[in-house]
């Protein structure tokens, strides 16, 4: 299967099923950005339920823009605050410390643009997963593809996943089973058996 996907601020889980159950990987760079997806946001599991990770940009939906061109807002110190929730969500979970320090680069390096960010995110959990897939990037933009699984309606933030099955999170006992979380909750609960899990479900 060759899929095509929007890179997106640490993928939820049914972004990494796609990406682990796909001979090639196609990111989709060369649309325009929107706003309310998961280009620019994350959810893990806190103390109090699901808690949203948002990467600032400075965006008007007045003037449109490629993906490729919306700057971060780095006026706010946005990695401080993730790293910190990260921390306060995951410090008990079976593998938080086993990877937090191939993530650091994340959080202690500058990135200009969200693009940027998304695919060094990629990049950086690949290897933590060990995965050998080096993803391609369009070079246009078709709104229907002939040749790909079109996976790019993962991004919506409204895209439910049900059929996943659950996996024991830091939180259980207070608010159950949450779905389709960012890949870090998967990969500091299960650690090692992540991609077998990925490859274990249905979507």
């Amino acid at each position: 299967m060759n899929s095509l996907i929007y890179p997106t601020s640490f993928p939820n889980i049914a972004h990494f099923w796609a990406i682990v159950n796909s001979d090639s990987v196609y990111f989709e760079v060369c649309d325009n950005y929107q706003k309310q997806s998961f280009r620019n946001r994350a959810e893990i599991y806190g103390a109090n339920g699901k808690l949203a990770l948002t990467v600032p940009v400075s965006y008007s939906q007045k003037n449109r823009q490629l993906y490729k061109d919306v700057r971060i807002a780095n006026e706010e110190k946005w990695q401080i605050q993730h790293l910190k929730s990260l921390q306060s969500a995951y410090s008990m979970s079976p593998f938080f410390e086993y990877y937090i320090d191939d993530l650091m680069p994340l959080f202690e390096t500058h990135f200009d643009y969200i693009l940027n960010f998304n695919l060094k995110c990629f990049d950086i959990l690949s290897d933590s997963l060990q995965l050998n897939l080096s993803p391609k990037h369009t070079s246009v933009f078709e709104k229907d593809t002939t040749d790909k699984t079109d996976f790019r309606t993962l991004v919506r933030r409204n895209f439910k996943v049900e059929s996943f099955q659950p996996y024991t999170q830091v939180f259980t006992e207070k608010h159950g089973f949450i779905p389709n979380l960012s890949i870090l909750d998967l990969l500091f609960n299960e650690g090692p058996n992540t991609e077998l899990y990925l490859k274990k479900q249905t979507l």
